[in-house]
């Protein structure tokens, strides 16, 4: 059995902070789940352009308040504290936050831990 407790990753190379957001990675590839799982702060006031082609995730906001877009079909989706959304239609959306919102994200297949948004929004696969 494996215990995380996220005092214990803030400040590791398991943060990671790429402007609009700061995720701190709890269980990785290397943890041999099959998924990861990650406690990630969306900065208010910002927008991020994602497009998760290698990978679909689900999305839990336990707070704050924002919106999804997806841009297939410029549809808003309002996402507070409770949401859930699953992007599982490797989904290319826009993430805006009103209020620093917290997600518990899970990645399939699973991040290796240094992962940033590539220019489209992407991250890459992990081969290993």
């Amino acid at each position: 059995m494996k215990v995380v407790k996220l005092e214990d990753i803030i400040g590791t190379d398991q943060e990671v902070d790429d402007g609009n957001w700061v995720s701190r990675r709890l269980i990785l590839k290397q943890d041999n789940m099959g998924y990861s799982v990650h406690d990630t702060i969306i900065r208010a006031g910002t927008e991020t352009h994602i497009w998760y082609k290698n990978h679909l995730e689900t999305v839990y906001c336990i707070e704050g308040e924002g919106e999804v877009e997806t841009l297939s079909d410029n549809k808003i989706h309002p996402i507070s504290a409770d949401t859930v959304y699953a992007l599982d239609q490797h989904d290319d959306h826009m993430l805006r936050a009103t209020k620093d919102m917290r997600m518990i994200c899970v990645f399939n297949p699973p991040l290796s831990g240094r992962e940033v948004h590539d220019e489209n929004g992407v991250y890459p696969v992990d081969d290993d």
